[in-house]
């Protein structure tokens, strides 16, 4: 027994074991939601989640010593997000004919992302520090934790949020779209990735190749003015 307590402490610092345990978790989530006919309640992020947040705490293992070996897989969110220019292109002649109502929903999902953030934030007494630290949670991670640092949250904070506003929308987003009859693959594709950033685009590419083209634009311009707004509505209010 103790020799496997050695093995195990020796493993459990390796940056190898939480690199392979994060790549195989998401192969699970993967899999499991290609036998569950692509559904989006079976979504690939949230099953990961679940299956590396269990092994953390099974074998007691922190946070900081789990990030050390899957780093990694944070470095490649920049040029994954990069990547997504790629249906972007592919989607241009859509793209050109779309810019005006895309432009209304920008700034529709920006008034309902940051507004309903401050109104039921300061509604439930919940400290500045907290609000500011949700603010940016419908932005990408890499934007969302860089302005929370800016305007006085905790990125740490900051970052658990974005991943939960992550899977939320990827999750409910589609089938409550579907509820309310919205088909049109541009108009779900952006409502998803300005809602739901990275995780709700990556949602949407598997589902239908325009609507993953119009997440990607719905991910980058709504990182881009919450960059620029989110700070304005802290100075403004805080």
């Amino acid at each position: 027994m103790r020799d496997v307590t050695e093995i195990w402490s020796y493993l459990a610092h390796g940056p190898l074991l939480w690199l392979a345990l994060t790549l195989a978790a998401f192969v699970a989530g993967s899999f499991v939601f290609e036998r569950a006919g692509r559904r989006a309640w079976a979504n690939p992020v949230l099953i990961a989640v679940g299956l590396v947040a269990a092994a953390l705490e099974l074998t007691g293992t922190s946070y900081a010593t789990y990030f050390e070996g899957a780093q990694f897989v944070h470095f490649m969110l920049g040029p994954v997000t990069v990547a997504l220019a790629t249906p972007l292109w592919d989607n241009r002649a859509a793209v050109r004919r779309s810019l005006l109502p895309m432009a209304a929903a920008l700034a529709a999902g920006l008034v309902a992302a940051l507004g309903s953030v401050v109104v039921i934030g300061r509604a439930m007494g919940l400290p500045a520090s907290t609000i500011l630290s949700m603010l940016p949670k419908s932005a990408t991670a890499p934007v969302a934790i860089g302005v929370s640092e800016g305007i006085g949250g905790s990125p740490t904070l900051t970052a658990v949020l974005v991943i939960l506003t992550g899977i939320v929308g990827a999750v409910l987003a589609p089938p409550l779209l579907a509820l309310l009859r919205i088909r049109d693959p541009r108009a779900r594709g952006f409502a998803v990735g300005l809602a739901a950033h990275g995780i709700g685009t990556a949602q949407m590419m598997l589902t239908d190749a325009r609507a993953g083209a119009f997440a990607g634009i719905g991910l980058g311009v709504g990182a881009v003015t919450t960059a620029l707004v989110a700070p304005l509505v802290a100075h403004w209010l805080f």
